[in-house]
């Protein structure tokens, strides 16, 4: 039995899907189990649970060989933060995996996570990184760039939508996408192959795009042409501050905009897919599945 946690979200619904069409067994969990009927649909077992409630983490695990956890609050608001759910949750539920007796454990961290990162998320998904390390478990960290299906879009879809496209700073900077696709299919080969047992994975995408040139393949692929609208750099870097009292989660997304726009953010995937072959999807490609039918009709 796999656990999959945060089964309701982008990766966590994609690696059940996955796992479910080779017919591994899934318990898909979620804290609302009305989230996850199309699994359920297709044979997972479903079950309430929360990482910030360290008791229902215990019923979760029990019976289960290998966890994948890919929930995360990155985005969460309230008394869902990266503090309750990427830092102390996931430490609770790393705890209850070594007391269920949990075989192996495949936790997706983040690429660039470091001790001394400027965004309180990287940091925080480093430190659990190296709980987990030591924890006991066998383990496999993966630590994808930023996917395509959120950040790419986020440039994107207004495009599609309304002929417009919003870039964060000067938009000129390299970054590496990833398709969230492409991290299930890395983390369903993590839970049997040895090779990637106790090891720390790097995963990202084809290419190296600025957000300019994502504006510019959404703009070719849907035939919709775009007004761009540039976000200065002090703005933004105004903003982060001054909103991370009044809503941590746009402040969080802001300093992330900024990081885009001004550090290093390529890779080069040539050694991980030397260790662990893998076709790795374009931002062509996922653009073409989200809005070709929609074009062509």
């Amino acid at each position: 039995m796999v656990l999959v946690v945060g089964a309701s979200g982008r990766l966590g619904s994609r690696v059940a899907r996955m796992l479910l069409a080779q017919g591994v067994p899934v318990r898909a969990m979620t804290r609302q189990v009305s989230s996850v009927r199309e699994l359920a649909a297709l044979g997972a077992e479903t079950i309430a649970a929360d990482l910030r409630d360290r008791t229902s983490l215990g019923r979760a695990c029990a019976n289960v060989e290998t966890v994948v956890a890919a929930a995360h609050a990155f985005t969460g608001s309230g008394t869902n933060t990266p503090r309750t759910v990427d830092d102390s949750g996931n430490r609770h539920l790393i705890d209850a995996s070594r007391n269920a007796g949990v075989t192996h454990f495949v936790f997706t961290s983040a690429y660039g996570a470091a001790p001394n990162h400027p965004i309180d998320f990287f940091r925080i998904k480093f430190h659990t990184e190296e709980y987990l390390r030591v924890s006991g478990l066998s383990y496999t960290i993966l630590r994808p760039t930023a996917f395509m299906e959120f950040w790419a879009t986020l440039v994107g879809k207004p495009i599609f939508e309304r002929g417009q496209a919003t870039i964060f700073g000067r938009g000129t900077n390299p970054i590496n996408f990833v398709s969230v696709d492409d991290v299930a299919r890395f983390a369903v080969m993590a839970l049997d192959d040895v090779a990637a047992r106790n090891q720390v994975i790097d995963i990202g995408g084809p290419e190296n795009l600025s957000l300019v040139h994502v504006a510019e393949i959404f703009e070719r692929i849907t035939g919709r042409s775009a007004k761009r609208r540039h976000v200065p750099l002090p703005l933004m870097r105004a903003m982060a501050v001054l909103l991370r009292p009044l809503n941590p989660a746009l402040s969080r997304q802001i300093a992330a905009g900024v990081q885009m726009d001004t550090r290093d953010q390529t890779m080069d995937m040539t050694e991980t897919l030397k260790r662990f072959p893998m076709p790795l999807t374009r931002l062509d490609d996922v653009v073409r599945a989200a809005y070709g039918a929609q074009v062509q009709s």
